[in-house]
């Protein structure tokens, strides 16, 4: 007995000396945010100063200083976010993660976004102001890589820390660009679509603008008022082969001083991002005799997207155009390293890459380029198939000034000052929302547009000689939708159809109108909005559009066929006002039946592989309307029964069954357990959170959360077969500007600043931001200071 207690003694304390171990190991991995450090090549002293949310204001006495210190601030609450998104472009994730995530590095590397950095970093002018600001930017992040404490994740991955440079900064911006893009998840969808079934089911999809729905309207005072599906599956792969965000859409609405109670303009914006954590954006509020900016960065570029003073504010939504085309190459048959082009066959360029694979030896591929882009064949183990397909992006075929734009929109403190900045932004395509204390209101979609005939289909793949020229008909920034004090006294942008410009509906992969419409419903009417109505706006969980579909399809159900939940239910959904709030059963009901509805309609067409795709695309959010009363559609008929052929009310009424008889299987009968909190969730997932062991430690959540797809608080979602919706994309922050009180403007971040586990600011707003609450986004000097939970003081070396 004795023996087995002095054993047990030994054990406890080795057990706690374990615990003290890894609880000092810990201790050394957190953010500092108070105390001095030497900061190299720091003119004069910067002060930071920390709010109860860890938000960083920086005072200093010049811009380069300032910048030096955000990059320092930055990097030590999120270095390995810096350097997950630096190295998706530049093919550098299977050094991290393994093999698993070659066939990505092959396809960001085969886009050429890294080429395309370094080109654009080469030619860089060392001189520009936005250079050098950015420069300190990297200067302060690669202090902190030498002396600041290793985040938990290298350790966990094993690898090292290395400097950021230019490069990397354009291979992030890079990165984000083409997570815009929905031409790689449309584009060869349709043409299989198009190819397999012909033309009737290609116009049944609705893919087209549509003049019936609410369009965003331009206004310029300056002018008259008058492949196939396995590139699908290979893009879906790596662009989902990490918990990374991913940019899907935004709302965002600026009202004039005529229809707000204070007679000031007032700006909302909550720009819808992939949920991961960290979140995408880091907060920083600067201060300089010549700068003053509450900025939201996105980790590694120096300059916020989202941003406000007391002068300007301007916001960010996806302007979705199209940017990206598809070409089918004809090989030449005595040799496949020539293509067809004008002037006969000529070579592909064949060019080779080589990357690191973690616990493996170095990965070298080779790939071919036509004088349209990389061929895509091959690249991912996906993209088979004898035709070739290249891919053609502006992107990477325009002189990159995006830092300059970025820089401009920063430092701007008027309209004409920010304006000169946007025809600097040629990709991606973004809407541009603006605000000012002169009570200015406009919205710019800025982006390089180019002239595309009528009798061009972009949303195909093009057959041989066909399609866009390779030098295109560019045009310029003045034709590009916009509106500058409309009439209206307000602008917004739901990423719904824009309207016409240089006598065309310029192609893109516009969502729905649902959000459009409902902002315009509760815009109009009122003239006296304040902080307060446009923060309950923000978090608006109503559909305009759910309960019409309801209305279309419930005229084509049999209530004779319905079971007795069958018949509550139909009852209680004619009487739906397409709310999303955690209480609503109607919300299930309704996507339940919307899914059965979509499935019986297409799976037989597609199969199953490539209904799923079809399920991801944004085309699908935008034909649910629209087809729930296209009772002539010829995709309503099953092609698999070839002794009747169905009509929409078959479909209806099957779906609707099914639906209800999923519920109760899920739930019971009873359906009070049909609840919108049971079936719609939202988790905050980290890449290191996949492996089950470390979920809770990384990964913030999973909570039952309101909302839906496609309402104003649009927390987004994949249909599937589980009937269950774990939310992937929603506001990525809400932000609040009234120019009638800026210092008490307000915005919420998903989960938290900073994006280290041990730091207490990782996950300290997600519940907040859950039950729809704000905080302060400060800027008065006296109260930053007098309310500091932490001081962080940087001096010079030579001090």
């Amino acid at each position: 007995m004795k023996a087995l207690k002095k054993i047990g003694a030994f054990l406890l304390v080795i057990v706690t000396l374990l615990i003290i171990v890894v609880g000092v190991f810990a201790y050394t991995l957190k953010p500092n945010y108070s105390g001095e450090k030497e900061l190299v090549n720091l003119q004069k002293e910067v002060t930071v100063y920390y709010d109860e949310y860890g938000i960083p204001h920086i005072y200093g006495e010049n811009e380069k200083d300032a910048f030096r210190t955000l990059g320092y601030v930055h990097a030590q609450d999120r270095l390995w976010q810096m350097e997950l998104l630096r190295r998706i472009a530049s093919g550098g994730l299977s050094e991290v993660f393994g093999a698993d995530l070659i066939g990505t590095d092959k396809f960001f590397l085969s886009l050429g976004i890294a080429d395309a950095s370094k080109t654009s970093a080469a030619n860089a002018d060392l001189s520009d102001a936005g250079v050098i600001l950015s420069k300190a930017y990297l200067d302060g992040i690669n202090q902190f890589i030498k002396e600041g404490p290793t985040p938990v994740e290298f350790y966990l991955t094993g690898i090292e820390k290395k400097e950021f440079v230019l490069e990397d900064v354009y291979n992030t911006i890079g990165y984000m660009a083409f997570s815009f893009a929905m031409a790689h998840k449309t584009d060869p969808l349709l043409t299989t679509i198009n190819t397999r079934l012909g033309t009737e089911y290609l116009n049944d999809l609705h893919v087209s603008s549509n003049v019936e729905t609410e369009w965003i309207k331009n206004y310029n005072p300056s002018q008259s008022d008058s492949i196939q599906n396995n590139l699908t599956a290979a893009v879906n792969k790596a662009l989902g082969a990490l918990d990374i965000p991913l940019f899907e859409g935004s709302n965002s609405w600026v009202i004039a001083p005529e229809k707000t109670k204070n007679g000031k303009v007032i700006l909302a914006n909550d720009p819808h991002i992939g949920f991961a954590q960290p979140s995408v954006w880091y907060e920083a509020h600067i201060e300089t005799p010549t700068y003053s900016k509450y900025g939201y960065h996105i980790a590694g570029i120096p300059f916020p997207l989202l941003g406000h003073n007391r002068k300007v504010a301007y916001g960010i939504t996806m302007f979705e155009n199209d940017d990206v085309d598809f070409y089918y190459e004809q090989n030449n048959p005595e040799n496949e390293n020539q293509y067809l082009s004008e002037n006969g066959y000529v070579d592909y360029e064949i060019i080779t890459k080589s990357f690191k694979v973690k616990d493996s030896s170095e990965v070298e591929f080779s790939y071919k380029k036509s004088n349209h882009g990389p061929i895509l064949n091959g690249i991912a183990d996906q993209v088979q198939g004898e035709r070739p397909i290249a891919m053609s992006w502006l992107y990477t075929q325009i002189d990159n000034k995006v830092i300059d734009a970025l820089f401009g929109l920063s430092h701007s403190n008027n309209l004409t000052e920010f304006k000169t900045a946007l025809p600097k932004i040629h990709a991606p395509g973004l809407n541009i929302m603006y605000g000012d204390d002169q009570g200015n209101v406009a919205w710019f979609a800025t982006a390089q547009l180019y002239k595309i005939p009528d009798s061009i289909n972009t949303k195909l793949i093009f057959e041989v000689g066909e399609g866009l020229p390779v030098e295109k008909e560019f045009i310029s920034f003045n034709e590009n939708p916009q509106a500058i004090n409309p009439p209206n006294n307000y602008v917004y942008s739901a990423n719904n159809q824009p309207d016409s410009i240089a006598g065309m509906l310029y192609p893109g992969y516009y969502l729905p109108e649902n959000r459009g419409k409902r902002i315009v419903q509760l815009l109009e009417p009122k003239n006296d909005w304040d902080l307060n109505a446009a923060s309950e706006m923000i978090t608006d969980v109503i559909s305009a559009v759910d309960p019409e579909i309801v209305t279309n399809l419930s005229k084509y159900l049999d209530v004779s066929l319905l079971s007795e939940n069958g018949l509550k239910a139909i009852d209680s959904l004619k009487m739906w006002t397409g709310d999303y709030e955690l209480s609503s059963i109607e919300a299930t009901i309704y996507n339940r039946w919307v899914y059965y509805f979509l499935e019986n309609t297409f799976e037989d067409e597609l199969d199953k592989e490539l209904f799923n795709q079809f399920l991801e695309t944004h085309f699908t959010k935008r034909l649910i309307a629209p087809l729930s009363k296209d009772e002539e559609s010829v995709w309503l008929d099953n092609v698999n029964t070839t002794d009747v052929q169905e009509t929409m009310a078959d479909i209806v009424n099957s779906s609707f069954m099914e639906a209800v008889e999923s519920l109760e299987k899920d739930f019971g009968n009873n359906m009070d357990y049909w609840r919108w909190d049971r079936v719609h969730s939202i988790e905050h997932p980290h890449p290191i959170g996949q492996i089950a062991a470390l979920r809770s430690f990384f990964n913030v959540g999973p909570f039952p959360v309101n909302g839906t797809r496609e309402v104003i608080n649009n927390m987004a979602f994949s249909y599937d077969a589980t009937g269950f919706y774990k939310t992937t994309s929603g506001p990525s922050t809400r932000r609040l500007i009234d120019f009638s009180d800026v210092e008490n403007s307000i915005s919420i971040l998903p989960t938290g600043q900073s994006g280290n586990p041990f730091s207490k600011h990782y996950r300290d707003q997600a519940e907040m931001y859950i039950n729809g609450e704000f905080r302060k986004m400060m800027m008065n000097e006296v109260e930053i200071k007098n309310t500091a939970k932490s001081i962080l003081v940087f001096r010079s070396e030579s001090n």
